[in-house]
């Protein structure tokens, strides 16, 4: 793992929820992944959401943008976020990964 991005979604108002599916949903998409190494869905506070996911290299990160969770993402952020998710994009220094 040497790359990664760091999204930040805030939810519409009464649109939490819907958020939530639609992440939940990821998971399965993300396991669909090969150069995805790590992906999680993390509800940061009532109305904010992240995705951070990780890489091991820039063509397997630039690949996941064009994937079917970003298409998903994407496709539905209009609808259920205040504004366009926030992308950050990463260099790992560090992981500590169970056995």
């Amino acid at each position: 793992m040497k790359l990664a991005f760091f999204a930040r979604l805030e939810a519409k108002p009464g649109k939490e929820n819907d958020g939530i599916e639609l992440l939940r949903n990821g998971l399965a998409l993300a396991n669909q992944e090969s150069t995805t190494l790590l992906w999680f869905a993390l509800r940061l506070g009532p109305t904010t959401f992240a995705i951070f996911d990780t890489f091991a290299d820039e063509a397997g990160r630039q690949r996941h943008l064009s994937g079917p969770i970003a298409q998903a993402l994407m496709a539905q952020a209009p609808a259920l976020f205040a504004a366009p998710p926030a992308i950050e994009s990463l260099e790992v220094l560090g992981a500590k990964l169970a056995a």
